[in-house]
């Protein structure tokens, strides 16, 4: 666990330290395109973190492969390797995109190359555990097939939530920390080390995005473009392919008489792993519906829009930080509760958990819709805007009604200058409209 951690520190830390000249950088290549129709901010903001996340990339595999245990994953697999071949194609492809543009057909093209050259290198899926079927070993163009469909998905569903600031490096960095408990006690706990290129992944993937989200959270100094999105799609896809198709159930021993009772046995084990339908279940989500909804209208499935789940969440009325974080919480519920039901899928209160969150859930997104009456012995510990004015609540407590001639008596704010410093730290364009006060 020491490595791992050492190795995720090492990777958030070269993240960090060089996103600050990579913006600098971005500036001055003239990597900042102007606001488009989609967009939530205001004021040009430069891409190309993606070049900062590969190089942490680098560092992470680098510092792995002089480890002591973790040099055993170099030497007893190709994955890494491979993973590596594969990133630097994606990104590749996505600076050009970051800085020129390029047609979205090219960059579909480009991604099913990179899954193309992980495949040719060793990461494939090799077998299915299948429910009522038993384990059914695929052949290598179904492998290839799967393994790059599988590439293509999660690339573009990462890609197609980086909407917000922090949005997408967020999620995939709890998507990572999911994925990294359970395939660090697949490789812990069952003494499997065929689970270790899927745990370094992880750990790498975590370091990459915390180490970019400081720069990148609202107000962002710099976004992850595609060169990043990509990226970090693509290594999320690496670590699933890795144990959820090498991985063999039988090594588990979890057998009780038959293959398909076996199959039967390991199916909560492999729930987590099925990144685009669990783990990533939120950006899977808003891929499947922005694929219907372009196609309904006549569209490109890749045209772009302000119909995302986020974009929703700002109609709603929510904050741009408060919609951050409430698909946080979608994903971590959704990412997390997989994984305790992948250790304990007998318990029912993992079952009640989930659907008590999941209410809670509800309610937040909800919020913006009702404005609750607070009673007044409760107002000083909600937020002003649901608080009732002291003579109002008085006259309510009192029951009786607030007299109209107390609004007039209030004295008024003199108007605030325009461009006057030093007040609520203004810049506003005009003069400030006439407040009454009323204290």
């Amino acid at each position: 666990m020491r490595e791992y951690l050492l190795t995720l520190c090492i990777t958030a830390a070269v993240t960090y330290l060089l996103t600050g000249p990579v913006r600098k950088f971005a500036i001055v290549a003239g990597a900042m395109p102007e606001i488009r129709a989609r967009d939530v901010h205001r004021e040009p903001t430069p891409r190309l973190g993606g070049i900062a996340m590969f190089f942490g990339l680098c560092a992470g595999l680098l510092v792995a492969d002089h480890l002591t245990n973790l040099n055993e994953v170099f030497a007893k697999s190709n994955e890494p390797r491979a993973l590596l071949s594969g990133a630097a194609l994606i990104w590749l492809i996505g600076v050009l995109d970051d800085k020129f543009e390029i047609d979205a057909l090219i960059k579909l093209g480009g991604q099913m190359i990179a899954a193309g050259v992980m495949v040719v290198q060793g990461l494939t899926i090799l077998w299915l555990p299948i429910p009522g079927v038993g384990n059914v070993a695929l052949t290598q163009w179904q492998g290839t097939l799967l393994t790059v469909a599988l590439v293509v998905i999660t690339i573009n569903a990462v890609n197609f939530v980086d909407g917000l600031d922090g949005l997408a490096a967020g999620m995939v960095c709890i998507a990572a920390a999911a994925f990294f408990l359970y395939s660090y006690r697949i490789w812990y706990s069952y003494g499997i080390e065929a689970a270790a290129p899927a745990t370094l992944f992880a750990a790498i993937l975590m370091g990459m995005c915390l180490g970019f989200l400081p720069h990148n959270m609202h107000p962002a100094r710099i976004f992850m473009g595609d060169s990043g999105s990509m990226l970090i799609g693509l290594v999320l896809a690496a670590g699933a392919i890795s144990i959820t198709g090498q991985l063999d159930p039988d090594a588990l021993g979890l057998y009780v008489g038959s293959e398909r009772a076996a199959v039967h046995a390991t199916v909560p084990v492999y729930i987590p792993l099925l990144l685009p339908l669990t783990i990533i279940a939120v950006p899977a989500a808003d891929l499947v519906l922005a694929i219907v909804r372009r196609t309904w209208r006549g569209q490109s499935p890749f045209a772009a829009d302000r119909g995302h789940l986020h974009h929703r969440l700002l109609e709603i009325g929510h904050s741009h930080s408060r919609a951050v974080l409430i698909m946080y919480f979608w994903s971590a519920l959704i990412g997390f509760g997989a994984l305790a039901y992948s250790v304990n899928s007998a318990s029912m209160w993992i079952v009640l958990g989930v659907v008590f969150l999941s209410a809670v859930g509800l309610v937040l997104l909800l919020l913006p819709r009702f404005t609750p009456r607070v009673p007044v012995w409760a107002q000083r510990f909600v937020p002003p805007r649901y608080r009732l004015l002291r003579r109002a609540a008085a006259a309510a407590a009192a029951g009786e009604a607030e007299e109209p001639r107390e609004v007039h008596e209030a004295p008024e704010r003199a108007p605030v200058p325009a461009g006057v410093a030093g007040v609520n730290g203004a810049t506003a364009i005009g003069a400030r409209s006439r407040f009454l006060d009323r204290r």
